[in-house]
Protein backbone atom coordinates (compact mmCIF):
# COMPACT_ATOMS: atom_id res chain seq x y z
CA UNK A 1 0.00 0.00 0.00
CA UNK A 2 2.82 2.48 0.94
CA UNK A 3 4.49 1.61 -2.49
CA UNK A 4 1.27 2.63 -4.23
CA UNK A 5 1.03 5.79 -2.30
CA UNK A 6 4.81 6.88 -3.04
CA UNK A 7 4.60 5.92 -6.48
CA UNK A 8 1.64 8.13 -7.46
CA UNK A 9 2.61 11.02 -5.19
CA UNK A 10 6.45 10.65 -5.79
CA UNK A 11 6.40 11.51 -9.37
CA UNK A 12 4.21 14.50 -9.19
CA UNK A 13 6.80 15.54 -6.34
CA UNK A 14 9.48 15.19 -9.52
CA UNK A 15 7.60 17.20 -11.43
CA UNK A 16 7.23 19.97 -9.25
CA UNK A 17 10.71 20.23 -7.94
CA UNK A 18 12.13 19.60 -11.44
CA UNK A 19 11.98 23.35 -12.50
CA UNK A 20 14.19 24.20 -9.48
CA UNK A 21 17.07 22.53 -9.99
CA UNK A 22 19.62 23.70 -12.48
CA UNK A 23 20.39 20.35 -15.32
CA UNK A 24 24.38 20.70 -16.33
CA UNK A 25 24.38 19.90 -20.10
CA UNK A 26 26.16 15.91 -20.94
CA UNK A 27 29.61 17.69 -22.47
CA UNK A 28 30.25 18.79 -18.92
CA UNK A 29 29.59 15.74 -16.54
CA UNK A 30 32.14 13.44 -18.38
CA UNK A 31 34.80 12.02 -15.67
CA UNK A 32 37.11 14.03 -17.53
CA UNK A 33 35.81 17.42 -16.71
CA UNK A 34 35.34 15.80 -13.61
CA UNK A 35 38.72 14.82 -12.97
CA UNK A 36 39.72 18.72 -14.43
CA UNK A 37 41.47 17.08 -17.46
CA UNK A 38 40.94 17.20 -21.10
CA UNK A 39 39.42 14.18 -22.33
CA UNK A 40 42.73 13.45 -23.90
CA UNK A 41 44.79 13.23 -20.88
CA UNK A 42 41.78 11.84 -19.20
CA UNK A 43 42.40 8.77 -21.79
CA UNK A 44 45.79 8.85 -21.13
CA UNK A 45 45.33 8.19 -17.30
CA UNK A 46 42.81 5.51 -18.03
CA UNK A 47 45.29 3.73 -20.13
CA UNK A 48 48.04 4.20 -17.67
CA UNK A 49 45.98 2.72 -15.06
CA UNK A 50 44.60 -0.43 -16.36
CA UNK A 51 48.38 -1.16 -17.78
CA UNK A 52 49.07 -0.94 -13.83
CA UNK A 53 46.39 -3.21 -12.95
CA UNK A 54 47.52 -5.48 -15.56
CA UNK A 55 50.94 -5.12 -14.19
CA UNK A 56 49.86 -5.74 -10.44
CA UNK A 57 47.69 -9.46 -11.87
CA UNK A 58 50.46 -10.63 -13.52
CA UNK A 59 53.19 -10.18 -10.16
CA UNK A 60 50.11 -11.42 -8.07
CA UNK A 61 50.05 -14.26 -10.61
CA UNK A 62 53.89 -14.79 -10.69
CA UNK A 63 53.63 -14.97 -6.86
CA UNK A 64 51.31 -17.28 -6.16
CA UNK A 65 53.06 -19.60 -8.78
CA UNK A 66 56.25 -19.45 -6.52
CA UNK A 67 54.03 -20.27 -3.40
CA UNK A 68 52.65 -23.00 -5.32
CA UNK A 69 55.80 -24.60 -6.12
CA UNK A 70 57.00 -24.44 -3.05
CA UNK A 71 53.61 -25.98 -1.39
CA UNK A 72 54.25 -29.04 -4.07
CA UNK A 73 57.80 -29.23 -3.33
CA UNK A 74 57.13 -29.38 0.42
CA UNK A 75 54.11 -32.05 -0.87
CA UNK A 76 56.94 -34.29 -2.82
CA UNK A 77 59.18 -34.43 -0.19
CA UNK A 78 57.06 -35.50 2.33
CA UNK A 79 55.19 -38.00 0.19
CA UNK A 80 51.43 -35.49 0.24
CA UNK A 81 48.82 -36.01 -2.03
CA UNK A 82 49.66 -33.19 -4.82
CA UNK A 83 46.63 -30.53 -5.14
CA UNK A 84 45.64 -29.38 -8.53
CA UNK A 85 45.11 -26.22 -7.66
CA UNK A 86 48.71 -25.68 -7.48
CA UNK A 87 49.68 -27.37 -10.03
CA UNK A 88 47.29 -25.27 -12.39
CA UNK A 89 48.80 -22.03 -11.01
CA UNK A 90 52.12 -22.92 -12.09
CA UNK A 91 51.21 -24.30 -15.34
CA UNK A 92 49.63 -20.58 -15.99
CA UNK A 93 52.22 -18.54 -14.96
CA UNK A 94 54.24 -20.63 -17.38
CA UNK A 95 58.23 -21.40 -16.95
CA UNK A 96 59.08 -18.17 -15.33
CA UNK A 97 58.41 -20.06 -11.89
CA UNK A 98 61.80 -19.58 -9.93
CA UNK A 99 61.65 -19.88 -6.43
CA UNK A 100 63.97 -17.02 -4.44
CA UNK A 101 67.76 -17.77 -4.36
CA UNK A 102 67.37 -17.97 -0.67
CA UNK A 103 64.66 -20.25 -0.55
CA UNK A 104 66.30 -22.57 -2.82
CA UNK A 105 69.60 -22.53 -0.52
CA UNK A 106 67.44 -23.48 2.48
CA UNK A 107 66.06 -26.05 0.70
CA UNK A 108 69.36 -27.75 -0.86
CA UNK A 109 70.92 -27.65 2.96
CA UNK A 110 67.37 -29.44 3.97
CA UNK A 111 68.35 -32.01 1.59
CA UNK A 112 71.57 -32.25 2.84
CA UNK A 113 70.46 -32.97 6.41
CA UNK A 114 67.49 -35.53 5.25
CA UNK A 115 70.45 -37.51 3.14
CA UNK A 116 72.86 -37.26 6.37
CA UNK A 117 69.76 -38.36 8.94
CA UNK A 118 69.09 -41.44 6.97
CA UNK A 119 72.50 -42.73 6.58
CA UNK A 120 73.11 -45.62 9.62
CA UNK A 121 75.86 -43.25 11.13
CA UNK A 122 73.61 -40.24 11.06
CA UNK A 123 70.82 -42.47 12.75
CA UNK A 124 73.52 -42.97 15.36
CA UNK A 125 74.37 -39.63 15.66
CA UNK A 126 70.67 -38.33 16.72
CA UNK A 127 71.46 -41.24 20.25
CA UNK A 128 72.61 -38.94 23.07
CA UNK A 129 75.92 -40.25 24.65
CA UNK A 130 77.24 -42.19 21.66
CA UNK A 131 81.05 -42.23 20.66
CA UNK A 132 81.20 -43.40 17.06
CA UNK A 133 84.69 -44.02 17.04
CA UNK A 134 84.56 -46.33 20.36
CA UNK A 135 81.18 -47.83 18.55
CA UNK A 136 83.53 -48.76 15.54
CA UNK A 137 85.76 -50.22 17.51
CA UNK A 138 84.04 -52.36 19.25
CA UNK A 139 82.36 -53.90 16.24
CA UNK A 140 85.86 -54.30 14.62
CA UNK A 141 86.39 -56.25 17.38
CA UNK A 142 83.61 -58.31 17.71
CA UNK A 143 84.51 -59.23 14.11
CA UNK A 144 87.74 -60.51 15.14
CA UNK A 145 86.38 -62.33 17.71
CA UNK A 146 84.03 -64.15 14.94
CA UNK A 147 86.35 -64.96 12.68
CA UNK A 148 88.88 -66.45 15.42
CA UNK A 149 85.76 -68.28 16.85
CA UNK A 150 84.93 -70.00 13.08
CA UNK A 151 88.79 -70.97 12.57
CA UNK A 152 88.40 -73.12 15.91
CA UNK A 153 84.92 -74.54 14.94
CA UNK A 154 85.67 -77.78 13.60
CA UNK A 155 82.22 -78.24 11.97
CA UNK A 156 84.05 -75.56 9.25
Amino acid sequence: MAFMVKHMVGGQLKNLTGGLTEEKPEAEKSDAAAQGMTQEEFEQYQQQLEEEKQEREANFAQKKAERATIRSHFRDKYRLPKNELDETQIQQAGDDVVLPTELAKMIAEDNQEETHKQSVLGQLSNIQNVDIDQLKDKAQATLDDLKKQTENCSLM
